[in-house]
């Protein structure tokens, strides 16, 4: 096990997935800005709607940049009402 860590990149090794709830019902187009914004963020290094449940958002942060704490005041710095639901 510790030979496949090992391959892993740096980056991934410092990758944490968690889910946010967006209690706001967003269209398509604001969907694609708070993914453009969260992205443009030092520490998310990825964000995405999930396709059938558009109040949930999959984040993938840097754990050495960012924490859980910091991913949501991101989406409230958007004037989204978040919470976090958890880890992947």
């Amino acid at each position: 096990m510790d030979a496949v860590v090992q391959h892993i990149p740096t980056e991934a090794k410092n990758v944490i997935e968690i889910v946010v709830h967006i209690k706001k019902d967003l269209g398509h187009e604001q969907r694609n800005q708070v993914i453009s914004a969260l992205r443009m963020t030092n520490g998310i290094v990825g964000a995405e709607f999930c396709p059938l449940r558009n109040h949930l958002v999959l984040t993938r942060y840097n754990k050495d940049i960012f924490s859980s704490q910091d991913v949501l005041k991101s989406f409230n710095s958007l004037h989204l009402e978040a919470r976090l639901i958890g880890p992947i």
